[in-house]
């Protein structure tokens, strides 16, 4: 419940400060008068803006298991010592992290893992064979411990209602430049033409790599707040340390696109600005100052 609200709020918040900047600055009436309905442009945006982003969220489990080819354990019946000791540690980080016992997954890959899922107490933990292969088992708790914590935190949701907010801004912000150029700068006085579709798709390209950047830098704090959460949950900050450390000898396993925010360990990024995870030197260092109970 906590949830729907929390997207509805978010969605008016958007219509408020989109439309409220609007009218101080006197956009809306010079819009109007050129003929572009404001008001019918901030609802086609919103349901643009919200409608991929949550979407994406509800088969997110789905499409992590289709794209890893992971392989989710029961857990009445784990195959092996090495998956019963799995299945009981994420039983033990969930309770103590107050959370429903996720689903818990194996896929074969380099040393990566992830979690995601539209609900704290439905969602799903991955890691990966190369996860597990190379890292003792006090690296992989903590590992595990990150997990966790982005789950309880609601990171995945989070993530999903400013996607969808910078999205909505993107859309509705790239149809009024191209209405602007269409109107005034081409003087098209009959229904939109080439010069709005053209700005458009330009717009939308240039907005929307400035939006990753807000999305990206996002990510990387809560990947800073995981870290601390794995720190909590296991009452010491030497097991994710010392799993941070281990991946930055190793080469982290390349996630899908869509599900690399959620990894422990993101691929190499063009630029910091647009990177999902900070460096690992900056998070141990983040890590080192943690107080723990």
């Amino acid at each position: 419940m906590n949830r729907i609200f929390l997207y509805i709020l978010t969605n008016l918040a958007v219509v408020l400060v989109l439309s409220a900047s609007l009218r101080i600055f006197g956009v809306d009436r010079f819009l109007s008068q050129q003929g572009l309905n404001i008001q019918a442009l901030l609802v086609f945006s919103l349901v643009v803006g919200f409608t991929g982003s949550i979407i994406s969220l509800f088969m997110s489990k789905f499409m992590a298991k289709k794209s890893t080819g992971a392989r989710v354990i029961d857990p009445q019946a784990p195959g092996g010592p090495r998956e019963s000791w799995l299945v009981e540690t994420v039983h033990q980080l969930a309770d103590r992290a107050g959370i429903g016992r996720p689903e818990i997954a194996i896929y074969e890959g380099e040393p990566n893992a992830f979690a995601t899922g539209a609900f704290r107490n439905e969602a799903l933990v991955a890691v990966s064979t190369g996860l597990l292969d190379s890292m003792t088992e006090q690296e992989i708790a903590g590992v595990l411990g990150h997990e966790i914590a982005h789950i309880a935190n609601g990171d995945m949701v989070t993530l999903t209602l400013i996607q969808g907010v910078v999205n909505t801004f993107v859309v509705f912000f790239a149809r009024v430049v191209g209405y602007i150029v269409d109107r005034v700068v081409l003087k098209n006085e009959r229904q939109t033409g080439i010069g709005y579709f053209a700005t458009v798709i330009v717009c939308e390209v240039a907005f929307g790599a400035m939006a990753s950047i807000i999305v990206a830098w996002f990510s990387r704090r809560r990947e800073y707040r995981a870290d601390a959460g794995s720190a909590s949950l296991l009452a010491s900050r030497e097991p994710m340390i010392l799993a941070l450390a281990r991946l930055g000898g190793l080469t982290p396993g390349e996630l899908p696109k869509s599900f690399e925010a959620s990894g422990i360990s993101g691929g190499a990024a063009v630029s910091a600005l647009f990177a999902t995870h900070p460096p690992i030197a900056a998070r141990i260092r983040a890590l080192q100052q943690v107080r723990v109970a």
